[in-house]
């Protein structure tokens, strides 16, 4: 089965380092879940692996 491997994500706006070498694995059939306070990059990594944006590296 296919689960989700993000290895080294990185994403930046200009300097602010929105996301800093991120590596986690979802496994299929896991109910998983995705925490941190505001401001933490959650929104900028589920949109990174979903595709919607690109990431500067990773």
């Amino acid at each position: 089965m296919t689960s989700i491997d993000v290895h080294d994500l990185t994403k930046e706006y200009g300097s602010l380092r929105a996301v800093d070498d991120l590596t986690f694995r979802v496994l299929p059939g896991r109910v998983t879940g995705f925490l941190g306070p505001n401001g933490a990059g959650k929104s900028t990594t589920m949109r990174l692996v979903l595709g919607l944006d690109r990431p500067t590296s990773g």
